[in-house]
């Protein structure tokens, strides 16, 4: 769980990479995908690993996802991640 800091993109996106290169790169980080990269597109994610990825934010960010922002604007991309994890939290720049 995270402390009442500020979340920064930084921090935000550094957690979620971590995340995203041990559950489903298999620890390769020349396969951890650029901060604009969509998931689906490049195969590094499946509808399993969406939940996956979901039950991660709401345990690490202390938050709950919605079934309606179960969409790719929030959740296909580490920017698109970022930016709902800080919306979602209000930590918003």
């Amino acid at each position: 769980m995270i402390c009442k800091r500020k979340l920064t993109d930084m921090y935000v996106k550094k957690k979620l990479k971590v995340f995203i290169r041990d559950k489903f790169l298999l620890g390769d980080d020349s396969k951890v995908p650029n901060d604009d990269d969509s998931f689906l597109e490049r195969g590094i994610i499946d509808s399993t690993g969406v939940l996956e990825l979901v039950s991660f934010i709401e345990e690490t960010f202390n938050l709950k996802v919605e079934d309606e922002e179960l969409v790719p604007d929030n959740l296909d991309s580490l920017d698109n991640l970022t930016s709902y994890i800080k919306k979602k939290t209000g930590h918003v720049s």
